[in-house]
């Protein structure tokens, strides 16, 4: 419907992990990077985990999405933002179920935050070998990517972090430094 409403260009995300029919993408990272380019393009993004999470908290004051890929990023933009409270959501698998990597990545997050650092390594491993990883080598189910997985776990690749806000009734995700 936004698509048709002139709000975006591109559908990318997922039901129960699958890209849901008119879609252009699924919600695979490794997908989206064998594109030649996605400048200028602006993506509507649902999934049942991430995008549900962030409409939960749509009252929040402030929102950033949280990953390993943009750990340290979204570090400075808190501090840099000085909030009186910090609230950390594990999204999970369709916001029912823990997932290693979210409860991983949350703990990562609030680690940091309070000043500590934990091994990378360390957490990675923590990821790798959970019970949702699995599914990224099950031939079953194609719609998750094992280069998904490897690229989820590259902690602090990207110097930005992703803040939402609201315009014009939606939630909008924009990259922003510090």
């Amino acid at each position: 419907d936004l698509r048709r409403q002139g709000k975006g260009q591109l559908c990318m995300g997922e039901v129960g992990g699958i890209r849901p029919e008119g879609f252009d993408f699924g919600n695979s990272p490794y997908e989206l990077s064998q594109v030649d380019s996605l400048a200028g393009q602006t993506l509507i993004q649902s999934t049942q985990a991430g995008t549900v999470g962030v409409s939960a908290a749509a009252q929040a004051d402030t929102i950033y999405l949280g990953s390993f890929v943009m750990a340290s990023a979204i570090v400075k933009a808190v501090h840099a933002a000085n909030p009186p409270l910090v609230n950390i959501v594990a999204m999970g698998v369709k916001t029912v179920h823990r997932s290693d990597e979210d409860e991983q990545c949350a703990l990562y997050l609030r680690n940091r935050l309070q000043g500590r650092y934990p091994d990378p390594d360390a957490v990675r491993q923590l990821v790798l070998a959970g019970q949702e990883s699995l599914k990224y080598d099950d031939p079953a189910q194609p719609q998750y990517h094992p280069q998904d997985r490897e690229m989820a776990l590259r902690i602090d690749q990207y110097d930005f972090a992703l803040r939402v806000t609201r315009e014009e009734g939606l939630l909008v995700a924009r990259r922003c430094v510090g």
